[in-house]
């Protein structure tokens, strides 16, 4: 998946239906995320993510990114995104890996919010 491919794919995480979160949350993720009780796998982590805003404007920045090995992909970045009156701001890593031909899927995702920040989801 080519760099830009990997970015949409982040931001269309953020812009997700629940359906969709569940297809690309691999059965076997961990993720630390904002909300209790943080620390999160297997199917927590898939459940985690339900009931999650289809946040409306998404904005990255200070992306960073690296393929320590053919098949994994590690992200970086600082996200700020909102639905209605709703902001959130945090500092997140993403790792996915790919399971077949065009198939990946999440298998680590964390969230650091900045003190003060909202306490949205992902």
């Amino acid at each position: 998946m080519d760099d830009d491919r990997v970015w949409k794919f982040e931001e269309r995480l953020w812009r997700a239906s629940e359906e969709r979160y569940h297809e690309r949350v691999d059965p076997e993720c961990v993720m630390a995320l904002s909300h209790a009780p943080h620390l999160f796998a297997g199917q927590a982590a898939v459940d985690a993510v339900s009931g999650t805003p289809e946040w409306d404007e998404v904005a990255f920045d200070d992306k960073t990114m690296s393929r320590p090995e053919e098949g994994m992909i590690v992200v970086g970045y600082n996200v700020t995104a909102s639905k209605g009156d709703t902001q959130f701001k945090a500092a997140c890593t993403s790792v996915y890996r790919r399971r077949g031909h065009e198939d990946w899927t999440v298998v680590q995702h964390a969230q650091v919010v900045p003190s003060g920040g909202t306490n949205g989801r992902r």
